[in-house]
């Protein structure tokens, strides 16, 4: 590509200026599509201008709805600045944030419930954060700024203004005053000498962020914020059956998420790889299904296999532990047994549960399977009463009201071979295989909306016809998503090509990952989940979309973060940001503030963006 950053800074500064109380909101700004992707690779330009955070009133990630820089003197926090939380829900908020400030800035602010009556105590303190939970209340002209008192209204809808000496965060419902402390987390400082050095792929240690601001005191600039999210569903996905994750690294991870203001995290919990949950009922399935014998070397086909015993399993306890977490931070966990494909850890545990009960099985060893090994479900009412046991088993641990199903990629042609799934499709009067796997999904949505809540499978539901209730997860293209909108489904938006992160973020890709797709950062900003040509009651049944971290090739965390980010930080802004308010070029600058925050988390990150766009973010 052409060194286009000599323009960038140009492009993101043109915004629409609106006249606020003396002020210009920094939402308004020129369309996404002002300046040309920065997919193609080119070598980083020794004259590339200094561009960072310095250039921007601010950078926060998701890009709020309206934002007002102030003037004045800069509020400051440090160990005589309080927080003032109230009830139980600002509690939680507010120990988020002081959690935060102590963790990554050594600084060790008070939580109170009221302010203290005596003026000299009053004197003592040296700023003062407030949360509030109320109805919000808009900044007029509100038209100006694209939105109304509806939207004021929405989860996780917030308005934060930072004064001289207090901060007052007001969330329209507790998970709005939650997103409020993440836009304030944002303000703050990143630490200027810490090491900002990437860490490669394959480094099996990361880096830790070196913070210099240990006890002294933080300054932000006075802001005025109006905010909401876009979408009701904005989630990321992680699979933890092809290389499996700690328990604290997954509660990293949701935090990932909770620092993104993202609410739903999509854990894929089984496959043909093994089966990672704790069954009570089924415990060989964790003593067979959750272990498989090797792990194929290098990108599939391989070049061998390891043979060393690879598994594990969440306990039951660790697994509510995980929902907990993730409740606190406002975030539901959608859990996900795939069937009736993506069963081999099933079959290897019950071989009579396969069309092929003669032929031993174990848990995959490799990956790509479908097709050429038999890993599908044989229909019979003992294979029915087992997912009843195991998705009760699942709805007993995840109280959220999404169950995922899988029903994806279920080669047909085991059920073609089966003589005794013929004589089940005959008897239950099942035509032909599609309908015998919208007949499994069947089965599985009664069990789940027995107890309420509502199934989401991936898009080959709608090969076979889709189940009433059904959320379809659009993987493999947008249309598809669209055409469940259609049908009057809720559809999530996860297209390949946008938003799987476990494929190259750039074309001469050298690290493992799935290379024959290519999703670079400014794709996933760029993708738009509603065209513009959908009418608006079916756009109203796109409730939102997440991105894919599968792990095949992601066996560490080093590995994993080198995937995620900042594609993540880019898919927070598409499913949070109104389209008018989004801006590429403004992106990459706040980009090299949030490297520092990557930093500043011990996070690794892909610094394709740099290389391709031709800057230095080191250069200040």
């Amino acid at each position: 590509m052409k060194n286009f950053l000599p323009i960038i800074l140009t492009l993101a500064m043109s915004s629409t200026t609106l006249s606020v109380s003396g002020s210009t909101p920094e939402s308004a700004n020129t369309s996404a599509s002002a300046s040309a992707p920065a997919s193609a690779s080119a070598p980083a330009s020794a004259s590339a201008p200094a561009l960072g955070g310095k250039h921007l009133k601010h950078s926060i990630i998701p890009e709020p709805q309206v934002v007002v820089p102030l003037d004045g003197e800069k509020f400051k926090i440090d160990s005589k600045s309080v927080i003032v939380a109230i009830g139980c829900e600002e509690m939680n908020s507010a120990t988020f944030l002081k959690s935060y400030l102590q963790r990554y800035y050594g600084v060790d602010v008070v939580v109170v419930d009221k302010l203290p009556a005596r003026e000299s105590d009053r004197k003592a303190i040296s700023s003062v954060i407030q949360l509030n939970l109320r109805q919000l209340a808009g900044i007029d002209p509100m038209p100006n700024f694209g939105y109304d008192l509806s939207d004021l209204k929405r989860e996780g809808a917030y308005h934060l203004q930072v004064g001289a000496a207090q901060a007052t965060l007001t969330g329209a419902n507790p998970s709005g005053l939650f997103y409020a402390i993440q836009t304030l987390i944002q303000l703050l400082p990143v630490p200027a000498d810490q090491n900002i050095t990437a860490i490669t792929p394959n480094s099996a240690t990361a880096s830790s962020a070196k913070t210099s601001i240990s006890g002294n005191s933080l300054y932000l600039p006075q802001i005025l914020v109006v905010d909401f999210p876009r979408f009701e569903y904005r989630g990321m996905h992680l699979d933890v059956v092809r290389h499996i994750y700690s328990v604290d690294y997954v509660k990293q991870y949701i935090d990932y998420l909770a620092l993104h203001k993202m609410n739903y995290f999509h854990w894929h919990l089984t496959d043909d790889q093994g089966w990672r949950m704790e069954s009570k009922s089924h415990p060989l399935l964790n003593e067979i299904g959750s272990w498989r014998a090797g792990t194929i070397i290098g990108i599939f086909p391989g070049t061998g296999v390891d043979s060393t015993r690879y598994g594990g399993f969440y306990t039951i306890a660790q697994m509510k532990e995980i929902v907990e977490y993730a409740a606190q931070r406002y975030i539901t966990v959608v859990p996900e047994i795939d069937v009736p494909g993506h069963s081999m850890a099933i079959i290897a545990t019950y071989p009579h549960f396969s069309t092929t009960p003669e032929i031993p099985k174990q848990p995959a060893i490799t990956w790509g399977i479908y097709n050429r090994q038999n890993n599908v479900l044989a229909p019979s009412e003992e294979v029915f009463k087992f997912l009843e046991d195991v998705f009760n088993e699942l709805m007993d641990v995840f109280p959220g009201k999404y169950i995922h199903i899988g029903a994806d990629e279920c080669a047909k042609k085991w059920w073609e071979e089966s003589a005794k799934t013929q004589e089940f499709m005959l008897k239950y009067g099942l035509k032909d295989e599609n309908e015998l796997q919208k007949y499994f999904a069947k089965r599985i949505a009664d069990i789940v909306h027995a107890r309420g809540r509502e199934f989401i499978g991936w898009d080959e539901m709608l090969d076979d016809g889709l189940v009433k209730g059904a959320v379809v997860m659009s993987w493999r293209n947008v249309e598809n998503g669209i055409k469940a909108a259609e049908l009057g489904h809720k559809a999530i938006m996860t297209p390949i090509k946008y938003s799987y992160f476990n494929v190259a973020q750039k074309r001469d890709e050298d690290t493992l990952c799935h290379r024959a797709w290519f999703a670079p950062v400014d794709s996933v900003y760029l993708f738009e989940p509603v065209p513009a040509d959908v009418p608006a009651s079916v756009a109203a049944n796109i409730i939102g979309g997440q991105g894919c971290m599968w792990t095949e090739y992601f066996p560490h965390k080093q590995r994993l973060e080198y995937g995620i980010f900042p594609r993540f930080s880019a898919l927070a802004e598409v499913y949070w940001t109104l389209p008018a308010n989004k801006n590429w070029p403004k992106f990459q600058l706040k980009l090299v503030d949030q490297f520092d925050r990557y930093d500043l988390w011990g996070a690794n990150y892909s610094t394709e963006i740099f290389r391709s766009a031709g800057f230095d973010r080191n250069r200040y």
